[in-house]
């Protein structure tokens, strides 16, 4: 009777899959005897760390698994403990086994804590896992070892998202049921493991023999997913730049091969760039790659004792050119709580950061992870963390926790204000009050903290309220500033406009009622062009110039009023980056 393995996947969100599974179950599907003959028979499921633990109890019970397999990360590992212990009680015979960086560096703790567990595969899984199905397959008795042998050679990996068929034109790839059912969910590829460099809070790191698959392979499936116009491919590589050669092969190819459809996302060192590369991603179709780009901190201390090699002079240049280009959705990443980072060093690092005015910038904090280097010295650092998943940083000997709360709070803002590219005219005027970005969302968070309850959800058309209200109660005691409140009510509708055609007008939009006849005429003579027409006093407009918003230009036979701009917007013409309206000037 055939054995039946179930792997089990408990992601963050439900747009996420997980490449780990898939990966397992195609290599076993292709190398392991006991699955070919069909001694062994492998399935996976994917649930989200959102679902009912009873829902998943549930499904998986109905399976009546002989083995279940879970791969483990820091947002499910308490997710997947609480789970195997229930199903312990309900399948008793069923052996559980645990894979993924979560267990992978204290396996002997794992087993010791957890009886229920059977055992842990580390390291890199699909030979381990397939040498399982085998051990199953044959009814083995006695222990497995699941230690991996040497490194796998990345070529050998099955391509998971289809089958390989032979045709007259040779051998193409036929999509599989796993892409089938991925239509709407990211899609995750990777050409490369291992990373070139040793810095200390990741664990990549502990994996220095950066292996590359066959560019020709991958060139294939490339091809794969622009034929079938996948909507976004994420690339898991850790650096994927660290390899000049292998990094432009793919660019250059991405971009003569455009479909107009798929976009691609890469972690890359953005001071490895060259001018080569940079010519390659200048020339592509806007939207059609996303760039991350860890910085962590500007501290030249903090960089040299966590072991980064990153040139900070050359990674704002390459950053400055990339934004210059107005075509790649940039994403740059800070980490608060590494060493020698206090709270005045961090601002320092927010600000020459926020300065080059990424489409994101994620201010993330310090994950001390098992079995990195970071985790070893603790101590030495004064680094507390929480003892549970995803083990972030309380304070450190540079950073309180008091100081940790306040970079809450401003993360939180840049969340709302900054990351979701709604109010991109209205903070940049703000920002002309404050004298720097940090004190900007500070005080905002402040703000927040003060008039809201912590956590509550705020319509985005509240947001805008809330900060002209945080405007006008912060400068109270200023009233020279009260006209200037006028300014930020017209950047704040230009905002609202860029992004919407709102149905009901803002309350806080300015009266356009003696415009209306003008704006009639425009409307007729531009259609979709211009689905809302505004007016803007000239000063508010040259703002909105100087700040670099992309504007076109429509001759009109209407007649102008002289005191105001009238700008049109139109939603089917929208910029693939940030997905605002294009913005016309009448």
């Amino acid at each position: 009777m055939s054995k039946k393995i179930l792997l089990a996947a408990i992601n963050a969100k439900y747009i996420h899959s997980n490449l780990a599974v898939y990966c397992l179950d195609a290599y076993a599907r292709k190398y392991s005897e006991a699955v070919k003959d069909g001694r062994v028979s492998v399935i996976y499921r994917e649930f989200t760390i959102n679902q009912q633990i009873d829902e998943i109890l549930e499904e998986i019970y109905r399976e009546k698994p002989d083995v279940i397999g879970f791969s483990c990360y820091i947002w499910n590992i308490s997710y997947v403990m609480t789970l195997i212990k229930e199903l312990k009680v309900l399948l008793p015979h069923t052996d559980i086994w645990l894979g993924g960086p979560e267990v992978s560096y204290n396996r002997e703790e794992i087993l010791q804590e957890h009886p229920e567990i059977t055992g842990v595969m580390c390291g890199e899984g699909e030979r381990v896992f397939a040498s399982l199905c085998d051990y199953y397959g044959n009814d083995t008795e006695g222990e497995f070892d699941s230690t991996p042998p040497q490194p796998i050679d990345l070529s050998s990996l099955p391509f998971i998202y289809a089958d390989e068929a032979e045709t007259e034109q040779g051998t193409e790839l036929v999509p599989n049921a796993l892409f089938q059912s991925l239509k709407h969910k990211i899609l995750y590829y990777e050409t490369s493991r291992g990373c070139p460099f040793s810095c200390s809070y990741c664990l990549s790191s502990l994996d220095k023999a950066v292996r590359f698959r066959s560019i020709d392979k991958v060139l294939k499936e490339i091809q794969f997913f622009l034929d079938h116009q996948v909507s976004q491919v994420k690339f898991v590589d850790r650096t994927f730049n660290c390899n000049k050669s292998h990094a432009t092969a793919i660019w250059k190819y991405i971009a003569q091969h455009d479909n107009g459809i798929t976009n691609f996302h890469f972690e890359i060192g953005a001071d490895l760039l060259g001018e080569e590369e940079l010519e390659i991603l200048k020339n592509m179709r806007p939207g059609l790659v996303q760039l991350e780009i860890g910085v962590q901190s500007t501290n030249d201390i903090t960089i040299k004792e966590v072991s980064r090699k990153m040139d900070l002079v050359r990674l704002k240049e390459v950053v400055q050119k990339l934004r210059g280009f107005q075509n790649i959705n940039l994403h740059l990443d800070l980490i608060a709580g590494l060493p020698y980072e206090d709270f005045e060093s961090f601002k320092h690092s927010f600000n020459e950061i926020y300065a080059l005015y990424s489409d994101q910038l994620q201010l993330g904090f310090l994950k001390v992870l098992k079995g990195s280097a970071i985790a070893e010295k603790s101590e030495k650092y004064g680094i507390a963390y929480r003892s549970y998943p995803p083990y972030e940083v309380l304070y450190t000997d540079w950073l309180s926790f008091d100081e940790i709360l306040k970079l809450k709070q401003v993360e939180d803002m840049v969340e709302q204000y900054y990351n979701s590219e709604q109010f991109t005219c209205s903070l940049r005027y703000l920002l002309t009050y404050f004298d720097t970005p940090f004190a900007m969302f500070e005080k905002l968070g402040e703000y927040y903290e003060v008039h809201f309850e912590k956590n509550k959800k705020h319509a985005r058309i509240d947001r805008y309220r809330i900060l002209l209200q945080f405007f006008r109660d912060f400068f109270a005691e200023r009233p020279e500033l009260h006209t200037e409140e006028q300014i930020l009510r017209e950047l704040m509708t230009f905002d609202v406009y860029l992004r919407e055609n709102m149905k009901t007008r803002p309350d806080f939009a300015p009266d356009v009622q003696e415009y209306r006849d003008s704006f009639r005429q425009i409307s007729r003579e531009m259609g979709h062009h211009g689905e809302h027409i505004e007016a803007l006093s000239r000063r508010t407009w040259k703002l909105i110039r100087d700040m670099g918003i992309p504007v076109q230009t429509w001759n009109t036979q209407a007649e102008l009023p002289e005191s105001v701009q009238i700008v049109g917007f139109d939603y089917n013409e929208r910029n693939p980056l940030n997905y605002n309206a294009a913005v016309y000037q009448i």
